[in-house]
């Protein structure tokens, strides 16, 4: 007598396998699908936690969490707040999936940062004098459709020739961006035009929009960073200026001229509307000064 195979697929999910998995195991699952940036930087914060403990999560309370916050005497408040987060992310994250029994970074407070967004942003001026005096072809696209489209370095690096499409008389590109959400950004013709210039005649859809000099690969963030403050010295301009600062002046620059806040959002791949608002905080275009009697 033949047995019937049964039909149901048996699911294994994180909460059934973690209670006898180790933190390791925990810290791989929460970091899941993040940027390898982001990777690097967490697993530095967590790291940092866990040497300081040396206690498993489970075990870890909230004394430890605030004797280890005083220990982050070093380096700006920014970086004592990115760490503490990250700490907090990953306790919540195991509370979520029944590994740690209480979440005991919850009630940690974070420092307060000083939002310093309004010191990296540039002029239009200084924006289009960096485009300008750039004088390599690709170079100069790559400048271009940073501040054209908001977005982000490693975005603009990833950008292949499938990633193009025509678009009415222009054209638009596709990205895969932060949250694995895939957006798009039309472009202004001559925008466009610059870009799709680069595409070599044997180019196949595969192939990157922006090739390195060094084998023809994609393009790194570090390169980008590279030509970016070349160019800002070449402008005369002293500022750190990094490929993120032309992302920022894309917000504040669309939003001085009257661009709607949810375009603006939507164009940089913002989770919230919140995240864009900074922009309108950090360069006003009035206030209450201006009724008082001075």
């Amino acid at each position: 007598m033949v047995t019937p195979m049964s039909t149901e697929v048996e699911v294994f999910r994180p909460v059934d396998i973690l209670p006898d998995a180790p933190d390791d195991q925990l810290i791989e699952l929460w970091l899941y699908e993040r940027s390898p940036h982001t990777q690097r930087a967490y697993r530095a914060d967590v790291g940092r936690f866990r040497a300081w403990t040396m206690k498993p999560l489970r075990a870890v309370t909230l004394a430890d969490l605030q004797n280890f916050a005083k220990t982050l005497t070093e380096g700006a408040n920014a970086t004592r707040y990115r760490t503490l987060s990250a700490v907090k992310s990953l306790l919540a994250f195991g509370h979520r999936l029944g590994y740690l029994p209480v979440d005991v970074g919850r009630a940690l407070r974070l420092p307060s940062v000083r939002n310093r967004l309004n010191e990296r942003i540039l002029s239009e001026a200084d924006l289009h004098r960096i485009i300008s005096l750039e004088p390599n072809p690709r170079n100069r696209a790559v400048l271009t459709l940073l501040y054209a489209s908001g977005v982000r370095v490693s975005e603009l690096c990833a950008l292949a020739w499938r990633d193009l499409q025509p678009n009415g008389e222009t054209g638009q590109i596709t990205v895969f961006g932060k949250g694995s959400v895939t957006r798009s950004v039309k472009l202004p013709l001559s925008v466009w035009q610059l870009v799709v210039a680069l595409r070599l005649k044997n180019a196949v859809p595969a192939d990157p929009v922006f090739r390195s000099r060094k084998g023809g690969g994609f393009l790194q963030p570090v390169a980008v960073l590279r030509v970016v403050r070349a160019a800002s010295v070449r402008a005369g301009i002293v500022l750190p200026v990094s490929p993120h600062w032309f992302r920022h002046a894309h917000a504040s620059h669309a939003l001085d001229r009257g661009a709607p806040i949810h375009l603006v959002q939507a164009t940089l791949g913002h989770a919230t509307v919140t995240t864009t608002g900074r922009y309108l905080h950090a360069r006003p275009q009035d206030s209450s000064s201006r009724f008082l009697p001075l």
